[in-house]
């Protein structure tokens, strides 16, 4: 008997008869060819399937209505002999629910605003050279993330890019671009190659709802959380979102880009929920790929009035055929889950095997945020902090433990944290350091598995935040010297503790949202990076960029291995002075035979003792790259700045 309650249809959809009648793992979505195309769609419960043509992704009307054969295991599929390429498609079914059109949720492009899919023969979309991409080798030593939005990275009309390629693909692709083009201060891509950061972890670019791609973008924003199309480059990237081909090529030409830079590319997927409940999923196969609770409601952990049902044999199928499609074809470094915690561990360690079978996949990055945005349904083991021991050693997530150590908690913009004098946080700054490894707060498997971190998009800017906790009422544009140093010393922690270094574009110069700290739809002007503000502030850009070359001269400091961290020897200093001396690793090519750092978060000079032997300093807070040169060799007692974080190399 057919189910007519929600409740009914999520008793059926989570029975192992229903499992074992429909799990599908043949081939789904378009199979192209030129002598003609399969189209295969997994709909069990509909009735009825059809698919319709169009010459164009939007308007026009159809110029042509094929039934669909159903197949075993709930496939309806279709061959259209010939040439194919350029049709756009979609589909007619009828379901328990009624009859609906639908895109496909395998489409690998589309028309405008994802509503009609694509079907073309990638040998003509891809860029020229395509097939010479590859992805950079990047040793753990060297990997540092930085996150930035794709329009916020080129929309300042200081950007220097071509006016046509400002908030596009392409933006990345320009090279040489300086401030207004006054062919001095680097921007852009050309900045990034200068910073020395080894991935660029872009905010959400597949396809996504909340921006109408029919319309002028001047005014429109959003970050991009919000998926129509799982498979498909955003629209309003390209250069001409009418045309399905052209977001593919370009995002293709960005990521080709980057890699010739020697830069990898880390996507934010956000598979954890769907624009709105009335979705491409949906429409294909009522409620099934959507956590429901027991009176067979929409669970609603992501905040969005949905969360993706993981746990569900051909959920998680599509999650991770979707992952892997992003990682052969556009050949992608690493994936970012937001709201990691509404996936099941299961599906998470099955995801990073199939990952590690591809060529060089062991090297393709995989974190998340290990939390939910509300209560969720789900009710096994959740891919959170609280089962980060049942996470497979090359899942990492954001530690938020350190973020809040640093620069106080996120919510209350007035809390104060290690940088801004709080009373007793130095112990958690000693965790920081490890990676947590010697903690029982937060155990991980090994020290790759933390992301050190001080912001990311959500939330206050740094600046923002340091700013807050020293004014009631803050001018965020104005020059800070206090808060600068704060700023410094915030990067010299998680820039010299173990774990993968990650910061939100333009930390490294005093980014400003004027104290919003959720800035997700609003406007370009407040979201888009000052490449200005790159020059006004480019001591503390240098900062960055120091230290960034030194963990790299320093390996250890990247290393994956449990045994590490606890190679770290923290000394017995005063309350809230922080230091420590971790030894090189033999033969691991380090410039120093040991490190010796201290944390100084106080407003006065203070005076510590250095462990046996010479101490060449290599920052002292204010200058990141004595490293790079002859500096003073040190012995016995110096004298740590205020407000800093110093680092010596032994010698």
């Amino acid at each position: 008997m057919e189910p007519r309650t929600p409740a009914e249809w999520k008793t059926l959809f989570e029975s192992e008869a229903f499992a074992r009648q429909t799990e599908y793992y043949g081939p789904l979505g378009v199979e192209y060819t030129p002598a003609g195309t399969h189209l295969r769609l997994w709909a069990p419960t509909a009735k009825q399937a059809a698919v319709n043509l169009y010459r164009r992704g939007t308007g026009g009307a159809c110029v042509g209505t094929l039934p669909l054969q159903q197949q075993d295991k709930g496939v309806w599929s279709i061959y259209l002999p010939g040439d194919q390429h350029g049709k756009y498609y979609d589909f007619t079914l009828t379901t328990p629910f009624g009859t609906c059109n639908a895109a496909d949720p395998y489409a690998r492009s589309a028309g405008v605003n994802g509503v009609r899919s694509m079907i073309f023969d990638p040998a003509r979309v891809d860029p020229q050279g395509w097939e010479r991409d590859v992805r950079p080798v990047i040793p753990p030593a060297r990997r540092s993330v930085w996150e930035v939005n794709v329009r916020d990275f080129s929309q300042d009309p200081a950007s220097g890019v071509h006016t046509a390629w400002r908030g596009k693909f392409l933006a990345f692709t320009q090279q040489g671009t300086t401030l207004s083009s006054d062919g001095i201060h680097p921007t852009c891509l050309n900045y990034l190659k200068r910073l020395g950061v080894s991935y660029v972890q872009l905010m959400p670019i597949f396809d996504f709802g909340s921006v109408d791609e029919s319309r002028p973008l001047t005014r429109q924003y959003n970050w991009g959380y919000d998926p129509t199309n799982f498979n498909v480059p955003e629209g309003s990237y390209s250069t001409d979102p009418t045309r399905g081909e052209v977001r593919v090529r370009e995002c293709k030409q960005m990521i080709a880009a980057l890699h010739a830079a020697g830069i990898g590319v880390v996507m934010d997927v956000v598979y954890n929920h769907m624009y709105r409940s009335d979705n491409v999923l949906n429409r294909v196969m009522p409620l099934y790929y959507f956590r429901q609770n027991d009176d067979g409601s929409l669970s609603n952990g992501s905040g969005c009035g949905n969360e993706f049902a993981s746990e569900r044999p051909m959920a998680r199928r599509y999650l991770i055929d979707s992952v892997l499609y992003w990682a052969r074809e556009y050949h992608i470094d690493g994936f970012r889950f937001d709201l990691m915690g509404l996936y099941d561990v299961e599906t998470m360690n099955l995801l990073r095997a199939e990952l590690d079978k591809l060529p060089g996949g062991r090297d393709i990055l995989m974190y998340g945020e290990p939390w939910q945005g509300g209560c969720s349904a789900l009710h096994r083991y959740e891919a959170n902090k609280n089962n980060l021991n049942m996470l497979n050693e090359r899942i990492g997530i954001f530690c938020d433990n350190t973020r809040d150590a640093i620069k106080g908690g996120c919510f209350d913009a007035r809390e104060p944290g290690y940088v801004e004098g709080k009373p007793g946080s130095f112990w958690d700054i000693g965790a920081s350091v490890a990676a947590w490894c010697r903690s029982e707060k937060l155990p991980p498997h090994a020290p790759g598995q933390i992301i050190s971190y001080v912001s990311a998009h959500d939330n206050f800017t740094l600046w923002d935040k340091l700013l807050c906790v020293r004014y009631e009422k803050p001018e965020f544009t104005a020059r800070d010297s206090v808060a600068l140093a704060q700023n410094r010393l915030a990067a010299g922690i998680y820039l010299t503790s173990m774990g993968l270094p990650f910061w939100q574009a333009g930390e490294e110069f005093a980014r400003t949202k004027k104290g919003q700290g959720n800035s997700y739809h609003s406007s370009p002007a407040l979201n888009r990076l000052d490449w200005h503000r790159a020059e006004q502030f480019h001591s503390l850009v240098d900062y960055y960029r120091g230290l960034i070359g030194l963990r790299a001269a320093f390996p250890r400091l990247g290393a994956l291995d449990k045994a590490s961290p606890v190679a770290i020897e923290f000394f017995p200093l005063e309350q809230p002075l922080v230091g420590w001396r971790l030894p090189a690793q033999w033969g691991d090519g380090a410039a120093w035979s040991a490190l010796c750092v201290y944390y100084n978060p106080t407003e006065t000079a203070q005076v510590v003792t250095l462990p046996g032997g010479s101490w060449k300093l290599l920052s002292d807070g204010i200058s990141s790259s004595l490293w790079r040169g002859s500096s003073r060799i040190c012995t016995g007692q110096t004298v740590l700045l205020p407000l800093s974080a110093t680092v010596f190399g032994q010698v």
